[in-house]
């Protein structure tokens, strides 16, 4: 299976600028459904870390990297890139995954 045609899996690593966690959480909510209606999106589920709030995983999968790219040039997430600087106290980080089990 070549690369391009591999499913992604990824995590998105999210953490708030101190007083824009809930800011921060809103945005990420506001691209759950939209990306989800995507004809190339599997899975998009966002959590917060129990012990350290406004940090944010979305849980990721996209068909193949067109599907991915699709979804990064959507007005939706590009509206929300362009508010990163100021919610984000790091970059974002995409952690990709390779599946092991079943």
């Amino acid at each position: 299976m070549s690369k391009s045609t591999e499913t992604l899996v990824s995590i998105a690593v999210l953490k708030a600028k101190p007083g824009q966690e809930q800011a921060l959480q809103e945005g990420l909510l506001a691209l759950v459904e939209p990306t989800r209606t995507e004809p190339g999106n599997l899975d998009y589920v966002l959590f917060e870390l129990r012990d350290q709030r406004g940090t944010f995983y979305m849980r990721e999968a996209f068909k193949d990297q067109a599907a991915l790219d699709a979804h990064f040039a959507m007005p939706y997430f590009q509206h929300f890139a362009a508010t990163a600087d100021d919610l984000l106290e790091t970059p974002l980080q995409l952690i990709f995954l390779e599946q092991v089990s079943n």
